[in-house]
């Protein structure tokens, strides 16, 4: 059981999880906040759910966590000053969060997958779901999804990139409540500095995805493209360096060759 109390006093932010929403079980946390007729508006609320029935990845891949073991979770960000350029930084800063919390609590290295992946020794620890909903041009509603394995030790069906979990790499189970405040502490000063120095950021960002330079493809649908992985541009977008030149690849499947 996930003790709120404790989470509390470990929480040392302004706004982000200040509105908390614990919940046993639900469909999906990032369709809770998506859904307006929810009534959340407060910027920076976070739901939390022991169990999801319909969790998501990219692409509407299927989420499966064991309940109660994990930090499954959605933040809503709903000033529109997130809506604008930096609003892939900010996607970036939320897996820099999660990575820097891993790596301040348990001493483990971590490296970032583009777009959205964290990764320890190889295998996929994190990801993080991006999500909005818009009328028209202009977004309404953003909110940003994270599962977190922390003390889940095996895990069924076929996966594209090996699991792992924080217990399984770091040798003990581990407390949630101070690692997601620790979580969201980091992810707020970061959500600030996405605004006002987003270069700073990504570059953060760049440090830990250990692909920049290697050789990769990059598969979408039945199409795969291979190449160099040149850098992260200022937008956030991959650039390929291929027989082309340099494309900018806006989403995709990420492996090395």
């Amino acid at each position: 059981m996930f003790n709120i109390e404790v989470f509390d006093i470990k929480l040392n932010t302004d706004f982000i999880g200040r509105n908390f929403i614990y919940v046993e079980e639900i469909d999906s946390t990032n369709s809770y906040l998506l859904n307006k007729s929810n009534k959340v508006k407060a910027d920076g609320t976070v739901i939390l759910a022991e169990k999801q029935n319909r969790g998501r990845g990219r692409k509407d891949r299927s989420w499966y966590s064991n309940k109660g073991q994990n930090l499954t979770l959605s933040i809503l960000l709903a000033d529109k000053r997130y809506f604008g350029k930096s609003l892939n930084t900010i996607n970036f800063a939320v897996s820099l969060a999660v990575a820097e919390a891993i790596e301040n609590m348990f001493q483990l290295r971590t490296e970032l997958k583009w777009p959205n992946d964290v990764l320890v020794n190889k295998r996929k620890i994190a990801g993080i779901l991006f999500e909005s909903i818009s009328a028209g041009s202009k977004i309404e509603r953003l909110v940003a999804g994270i599962g977190l394995n922390v003390n889940q030790t095996l895990f069924q069906g076929q996966f594209s990139i090996e699991p792992t979990s924080i217990k399984l790499e770091f040798g003990e189970s581990v407390e949630r409540e101070r690692l997601l405040a620790d979580i969201l502490n980091i992810f707020e000063e970061l959500l600030q500095q996405s605004l006002l120095n987003p270069a700073v950021t990504m570059n953060d960002w760049k440090l830990r995805c250990r692909m920049i330079g290697e050789k990769i493809s990059i598969a979408e649908g039945n199409e795969s493209r291979y190449g160099i992985f040149e850098d992260i541009d200022d937008d956030g977008f991959l650039l390929l360096k291929s027989k082309k030149g340099i494309e900018r690849i806006h989403y995709g499947d990420v492996s090395l060759r």
